[in-house]
């Protein structure tokens, strides 16, 4: 499993769509579009990408995610892809944080390939000390505060919260 981290607009649901896309076009025998790739076949490849809140259905940004995630784990085996975007998200941190580090340690345990992409630093650190998963980070330029749009796998990244709503405008009073 790997593990991505980064700012926002850093190209972290990117990295996931990605994955997934090219996954199913070598899965359909289709050309992929790159110099060298191995693609594991899989059973299905699932996927909790996007907000999928319902006024209608009563779901709200967190409970809309935890089912499908729900959904994921009934359907989950060691020969599936699992991505997963802001997994935790949409709730108190130190119970989203927990919710997130229970479903990575089941997907690990399922021996599932999986990418997730968190904020959470107690998910990046859990990703550093268990076997089977690494962390890696979208490449962000700090000067520019411009995403690179590359994965660079082996360390967490950091959110730059504070920088990117800087140059979004954000009062420095406030």
């Amino acid at each position: 499993g790997v593990v991505i981290t980064g700012p926002n607009t850093g190209g972290k649901t990117v990295a996931l769509k990605t994955v997934g896309l090219l996954s199913m076009m070598a899965q359909a025998g289709l050309h992929v579009p790159a110099e060298r790739f191995r693609f594991p076949m899989t059973d299905r490849i699932l996927c909790d990408i996007g907000d999928g809140q319902s006024i209608s259905e009563n779901l709200s940004t967190f409970s809309a995610h935890l089912t499908n995630i729900i959904e994921i784990l009934g359907k989950a085996s060691e020969d599936s892809l699992v991505l997963l975007d802001e997994l935790g998200s949409g709730t108190d941190p130190a119970e989203g944080m927990g919710i997130a580090v229970a479903v990575l340690e089941e997907l690990r345990q399922r021996n599932c390939l999986f990418l997730v992409t968190t904020h959470y630093p107690e998910v990046k650190d859990y990703a550093a000390r268990s076997g089977g998963i690494v962390n890696a980070r979208m490449a962000f330029d700090q000067e520019s505060l411009s995403p690179l749009y590359r994965l660079e796998i082996g360390e967490a990244g950091e959110s730059c919260a504070l920088s990117i709503a800087k140059r979004l405008g954000f009062p420095a009073h406030l």
